[in-house]
């Protein structure tokens, strides 16, 4: 089997409503999809993150396109090796790992359809029947979290995820409120994206700690790596890293000074699917939890990062998603967790999910009008004042 053709397509797909937190204000979710055939008639699809400016992780595609047509398909790791080493895009390490998941993924997708076997399979079979994912609450009033909430107890949901870090004296009621309105038996994980010093973060989670926070994602930022390892020993709550596992020398640095109790990330930070797996079991050799990290997806991402999912050990409840939050995908079905927090394993081939290539046009049209959903607002930008 033979790749002969790889085809780069931007789209962007509406949110229905705006994310915000420290580090970005973005109204939807703009990916390159990789769809890669084969002399088989064999088609694999994939889903690369944009970062800040998806044209240049489509041109990095587009630039292997020559590099990888003709080759063998199931030689991933022989692939990946090329893309990194001979073509040089460990120089640019982490716009390369945005642009080959996408590729990657791809290349599974056509491994498990060649095999007639969903792609968990390949990655060792089930080690659970589902994956319990989030509830991604909006930032907002103490008012506006209690309403949000209760939709999620009503959708089933038992782990709610929220920013902080904009305003300490604000997100205190937010938080009460939040864990006054889901009781004590749900969980409740805050991030605040790095933004808070070491001191702040100490004092800052000791006094959100009352409401019993279940981990806190990246409280500091993660360079230099002690900064976590500091806030680790001198609070009592649980740690995720999520900023700094960059790439895989970075986890894999994280794992090994035990500088957070969990690991929030996926194969847009590491590359591949395989690295992903990898690494996860590593983190489990060593006592540490995995969370499933989105950087804003669509069904594709979702679907591939959930098969490994249902093949790691130590997986949490509460992993992370954004289909909920869409107003559309590209897939001819929805994602069982747009209205629900589980998500069985699934039944087919491959990713186990179908595109449908007429939303693809569709959302393709919406990027050429309206371009790239920016993670940043113009307004987060600090202006000089009008003399």
């Amino acid at each position: 089997m033979k790749i002969t053709n790889i085809e780069p397509i931007i789209v962007s797909v509406p949110y229905k409503h705006r994310e915000t937190s420290t580090r970005v204000q973005r109204d939807g979710v703009t990916a390159v999809l990789i769809k890669i055939t084969t002399d088989t008639n064999i088609v694999g699809w994939g889903e690369s993150c944009p970062g800040p400016n998806v044209e240049s992780i489509y041109q990095i595609i587009v630039s292997t396109i020559p590099l990888f047509t003709g080759r063998n398909p199931f030689d991933r790791e022989a692939i990946a090796q090329d893309f990194f080493a001979t073509a040089h895009w460990f120089h640019r390490e982490m716009s390369g790992n945005f642009a080959f998941a996408g590729i990657d993924m791809a290349l599974w997708d056509i491994f498990g359809k060649a095999c007639q076997q969903p792609i968990y399979n390949l990655f060792g079979g089930l080690r659970r029947q589902s994956v319990n994912y989030f509830y991604y609450l909006a930032y907002g009033d103490a008012n506006s979290i209690a309403s949000q909430a209760k939709r999620g107890l009503e959708m089933g949901y038992s782990v709610f995820y929220i920013k902080v870090g904009l305003d300490f004296e604000a997100e205190m009621p937010m938080i009460a409120t939040l864990r006054e309105t889901i009781g004590s038996n749900c969980k409740i994980r805050i991030d605040a994206n790095g933004v808070w010093s070491v001191n702040q973060a100490v004092r800052y989670l000791n006094q959100f700690d009352r409401y019993q926070i279940d981990f806190a994602e990246q409280p500091v930022w993660p360079d230099p790596i002690r900064n976590m390892i500091e806030v680790r020993n001198r609070t009592p709550v649980s740690l995720a890293a999520n900023e700094g596992l960059w790439r895989i020398s970075d986890v894999y640095e994280v794992i090994r000074q035990r500088a957070a109790d969990v690991l929030c990330f996926s194969s847009n930070w590491v590359g591949t699917l395989t690295q992903f797996h990898r690494l996860s079991h590593i983190a489990h050799m060593e006592g540490l939890c995995v969370c499933r990290h989105t950087h804003g997806e669509l069904g594709l991402m979702a679907a591939a990062s959930h098969q490994v999912c249902l093949s790691l050990p130590n997986l949490v409840d509460g992993n992370q998603q954004t289909a909920e939050m869409m107003q559309d995908d590209i897939l001819t079905e929805p994602l069982p967790i747009t209205n629900r927090p589980d998500w069985e394993a699934p039944k087919g081939v491959g990713l186990c999910v179908s595109v449908d290539e007429k939303k693809v046009k569709k959302y393709h049209n919406l990027y050429k009008k309206q371009g790239q959903f920016l993670p940043y607002q113009p307004s987060m930008f600090v202006t000089e004042p009008k003399s």
